[in-house]
């Protein structure tokens, strides 16, 4: 291969043969410890963003894998045989034997004698017969692709007569009909006199390359496609979700007349992780013979199914209550509702109702955590009724109970979750955990704030409500 831009200026020797080992060792290692990390990404495809994970790292690899190869070409020399190398990844690699140095290839066109020379990669690459005469400049466009033959034959004009460097990438087709990317870089060889004696030019396979840039600009499209599609569907839920619970902030007192009224304070505890809006709701309500509705439920599924549901599920529970419809009952009919929905689901819920006259509490559950009973310091929880989940069992029916409340008793209604890392028992351990804090609580939404206090940082999996009522002095 001439030196380029002028024939007469000596060619640059390589550099020494124990720099270059000590930047191949590097790559090496940096290589493998890529390769390690890449490994601990699931292979399964069903997460947008591990495919664009991986994606990137089979580029990583392959680009290193390149590296290693260019640096032992240029330690060895061009007239040295290709070392034993680690492969280049499964994922994204050529074929098993087809190493670097058949992917790159030289020529040389010298327009004095009108002689090429190319090297025996580069018949490797463009798949020409090794004994076949190498093709003139003339020749060489019959093995471009039809769209990019005008660009070759600008940078060949370019360099030949503007004596520019060639450096640009285009398709050809090989006489197996296999099209391959190739990235050629070249510059004009001077004669004495300035004018353009040979060109000579590098060429080298890039479709691998290509691909797995390919393949990350489509899996990171595919992310954020995704993301924009959950952030679209996360502010509906949320929207909808807003719409349908009770409206009011921060402490509410119910029922607006009459004695001993409850002091009511909710609040919805969100997940640590980017868990989408799960089912979880609260609601109370004034109905119209002076009573108090309380509920509590979560059903399954997130996003805007489950928001739409519960929507659904709080609508039904409203008016049936509104009709004089007990908690049993109630919880019956959500049961055949849930069971009769086009897409069936399943969910648990606590319906209490309560009667300021007697300060009597009647309810009922679907297969959810019983309340919370908070008196004089201490706590427990209510003997809970039978009741499986709703949707689960056609005709089921639910069992109510009857408790006694008495001023200052603050009662807990919760969705599970509300305990980070604790579940059944041992979430209802944490919760009377509380008992003294709560009863020292002036109001039904310090009460709250006691909860959040201690529960509202942990890692928790999903979104949680919580509903305290305090019985009124």
């Amino acid at each position: 291969m001439p030196p380029h831009l002028s024939a007469d200026h000596p060619a640059a020797q390589p550099p020494g043969r124990g720099t270059v080992d000590a930047l191949i060792t590097q790559t090496r290692r940096l290589r493998g410890d890529v390769d390690a990390v890449r490994r601990e990404v699931p292979g399964d495809g069903s997460d947008p963003e591990d495919r664009w994970q991986r994606a990137l790292y089979d580029l990583a690899l392959h680009q290193l894998h390149d590296l290693d190869e260019h640096l032992a070409q240029l330690r060895d020399g061009p007239e040295a045989p290709a070392e034993e190398t680690v492969p280049a990844p499964e994922p994204t690699a050529e074929p098993r034997g087809e190493s670097l140095l058949s992917r790159v290839g030289s020529a040389e066109w010298n327009l004095l004698t009108d002689v090429a020379r190319w090297s025996g990669e580069l018949y490797e690459i463009l798949g020409r017969d090794p004994a076949a005469p190498p093709l003139t400049l003339d020749e060489l466009p019959s093995l471009v692709h039809d769209e990019d033959r005008p660009l070759l034959t600008t940078m060949v004009t370019d360099c030949l007569v503007d004596a520019r460097r060639i450096d640009g990438e285009f398709r050809i087709v090989r006489p197996d009909g296999d099209v391959r990317t190739v990235h050629m870089m070249g510059e004009p060889v001077l004669d004495g006199d300035g004018g353009t004696a040979s060109m000579w030019a590098v060429l080298r396979d890039v479709s691998a390359l290509r691909r797995s840039q390919r393949a990350v600009s489509e899996t990171r499209d595919s992310l954020q496609r995704q993301r924009h599609r959950a952030q679209t569907e996360h502010r509906l839920a949320v929207e909808l979700q807003e719409a349908v619970l009770p409206p009011w902030r921060g402490a509410l007192r119910l029922p607006h007349r009459g004695r001993p009224a409850l002091d009511l304070a909710a609040h919805r505890l969100p997940p640590a992780t980017r868990t989408p809006l799960g089912g979880d709701w609260y609601d109370t309500l004034e109905l119209a013979d002076g009573e108090t509705l309380l509920s509590v439920g979560d059903l399954t599924g997130h996003g805007v199914a489950a928001a739409s549901g519960v929507a659904m599920l709080l609508g039904a529970v409203r008016g049936m209550a509104m009709a004089g419809t007990g908690p049993g009952p109630l919880l019956s009919w959500l049961n055949q509702l849930l069971d009769a929905t086009v897409q069936p689901a399943m969910g648990s819920a606590v319906c209490c109702r309560y009667r300021p006259a007697t300060r009597t509490l009647v309810w009922a559950r679907a297969g959810h955590p019983a309340p919370l009973l908070f008196r004089g310091g201490t706590g427990r929880r209510l003997d809970a009724p039978d009741g499986v989940l709703l949707g689960a069992t056609p005709g089921a029916s639910y069992d109510e109970a009857e408790v006694t409340l008495e001023p200052g008793d603050v009662l807990l209604l919760h969705t599970a979750g509300l305990v980070p890392g604790e579940d059944g028992d041992a979430s209802v351990r944490r919760l009377l955990g509380l008992a003294p804090r709560l009863d020292a609580a002036a109001t039904a939404q310090d009460c709250v704030r006691e909860v959040v206090e201690e529960f509202g940082e942990g890692a928790r999996e999903g979104d949680a409500c919580v509903l305290l009522a305090k019985v009124e002095t």
